[in-house]
């Protein structure tokens, strides 16, 4: 059997009087991967949908008391259910109709004669692309914690030789503090930007690259080039950062601001600070581990008040 796609159970709905079609969607997963509710008119389901929304909704175009567009606009119109991934049953005829999909609230559909290994595969493809749309940092961009996590776990549990980067930025606050939100987020594209275009710089290897979330960043290299990779973040990084500071800060390499007590305090410019993970021989077990080793590394980095890297020497 093949591998669970899915972390935990998923739930959908099928809105849909086709006996047949019910039937089909029933047989194509194991119950402990993907369970279904069939509710043969689409008024009746608004209730259950709202009560205990699904991971999931497919709309058949056959219903008979409400068209599936208007199913997929009043789902969609909820701030809060924007989010959940529709899918509409057509038949051949409703696309010589014509279809706005600017506005047409649904994210695929599915076209009868229906075969079932396409209609499992395009309804995991729209869970997967659902889960990667809303884990994906707002901001740069990049994969989120979710991602994250599953990249680190997978390359453990394969037992592959990786380095994990772990990337923070020193003295963002007192920057975002004076210069306000959106010249911070200029800096957080800027880091975002240097990050991914460095490891793009190495031809040819696996790598990946994460937003945590705020300053935070990590990325994945092979373990021979993680020092070298380091190096050129660090050059790149401190090369470009300070063209973000008025003149006057920019000269004097530093920000001097008055907090709340009414004291001057004087913050140097932003720095990077990195902290580096091996995994060789499969030493890790599980991404937290690589995670607790990091949070102590960038506490040893941080103590230099400019941009700096360390090594988990302990692996080599």
């Amino acid at each position: 059997m093949e591998p669970t796609l899915f972390a935990r159970q998923q739930r959908g709905i099928l809105l849909s009087p086709d006996p047949e079609l019910a039937t089909l969607f029933q047989s194509l997963w194991d119950p402990k991967e993907l369970v279904w509710t069939v509710i043969g008119q689409g008024r009746r389901a608004m209730e259950v949908i709202f009560n205990e929304p699904p991971d999931i909704l497919v709309v058949d175009n056959r219903l008979q008391d409400i068209p599936s567009v208007d199913v997929a606009t009043i789902v969609k119109s909820e701030n809060v259910y924007r989010q959940l991934p529709v899918i509409l049953c057509l038949d051949p005829g409703d696309l010589a109709l014509g279809w706005n999909w600017n506005v047409v609230e649904a994210d695929d559909f599915l076209l009868r004669p229906f075969a079932g290994p396409e209609v499992r595969e395009r309804v995991q493809l729209t869970l997967c692309r659902a889960s990667r749309a809303m884990d994906a940092n707002p901001l740069t961009k990049l994969p989120g914690n979710t991602s994250i996590i599953s990249r680190i776990q997978d390359l453990i549990d394969r037992q592959d030789d990786f380095a994990l980067a772990y990337c923070d930025l020193d003295h963002f606050k007192s920057f975002n503090d004076k210069y306000g939100f959106s010249r911070g987020d200029e800096v957080l594209m800027m880091s975002a930007r240097v990050i991914v275009n460095t490891i793009r710089s190495f031809p040819g290897i696996k790598s990946f690259v994460g937003h945590i979330g705020g300053d935070d960043y990590v990325f994945i290299v092979p373990a021979a080039i993680a020092e070298e990779a380091c190096k050129r973040v660090v050059a790149a990084f401190d090369d470009i950062v300070p063209h973000f500071y008025d003149e006057d800060d920019r000269e004097r390499e530093c920000i001097v601001s008055t907090d709340r007590q009414g004291e001057v305090r004087t913050f140097p410019l932003m720095a990077i600070s990195i902290a580096v993970v091996f995994n060789t021989g499969g030493r890790l077990k599980h991404y937290g581990e690589a995670s607790a080793i990091a949070m102590g590394l960038k506490k040893k980095a941080k103590e230099n008040p400019k941009s700096s890297y360390v090594l988990d020497r302990r692996a080599e």
